[in-house]
């Protein structure tokens, strides 16, 4: 059974276990895939209310859009589990095999494309909630908030994916290419994530100026 068919019980047990997979990639996909969740609820909660008819039609692209990203995030808890195992596998080969780093090496780089996409994913997600905080129905604000912070979350385990397989790559010039891609989308979207919490935040709690 492919872990994201699993349901959440089965999902949680199996990362609590010494199972190789899934692991804090899973985890980061499933942490985004709420994100988004909550985003396409608060456009669900916004479209066809006569208060927000002036945003319908922009409510609506966002709620397809938050739904698109909430499918592909849980196909990248599975596609991380499956970019792991080859790199398990290659951990195991004697370390006296001439062609061990090698097929190291490129387990690496392949173990890194689904940490990678799940950060992109998250930080696309952060984006959408971003302007239905702005624009989403205020009696659903609340969850807008818990969406970002689930994404901003997501991010930052996905990016611990990327440092722990990053490191051990060989080729520094790759390496360096993959963490400065990183680091862009991380100082880009953790900042926009952040501001819409304490934005929502301070409204809640009747703060904003």
């Amino acid at each position: 059974m492919d872990d994201m068919q699993r349901s959440c019980r089965e999902f949680t047990e199996v990362l609590a276990s010494s199972a190789p997979t899934p692991g804090g990639g899973g985890a980061a996909a499933l942490l985004g895939a709420v994100g988004a969740s909550l985003g396409c609820m608060v456009a669900n909660l916004t479209v066809g209310k006569p208060k927000y008819a002036a945003v319908e039609e922009e409510v609506t692209l966002l709620r397809e859009n938050c739904d698109a990203l909430r499918l592909r995030l849980l196909d990248g808890a599975q596609a991380d589990a499956e970019g792991f195992l080859p790199l398990a596998a290659a951990y195991g080969i004697p370390k006296d095999d001439p062609k061990r780093t090698e097929i190291l090496e490129a387990a690496t780089l392949e173990a890194c494309k689904a940490p990678m996409e799940i950060l992109e994913l998250c930080c696309a997600a952060a984006k959408l909630l971003a302007r239905l905080g702005s624009i989403g129905s205020r009696l659903a604000i609340s969850d807008v908030a818990c969406g970002a912070a689930a994404c901003r979350a997501a991010m930052q385990c996905a990016a611990m994916n990327l440092w722990i397989n990053i490191g051990s790559l060989q080729n520094k010039t790759e390496a360096a290419a993959l963490r400065e891609k990183a680091e862009a989308l991380l100082g880009e979207y953790e900042p926009l994530a952040e501001t819409t919490l304490q934005r929502i935040v301070a409204e809640l709690k009747g703060e904003t100026v």
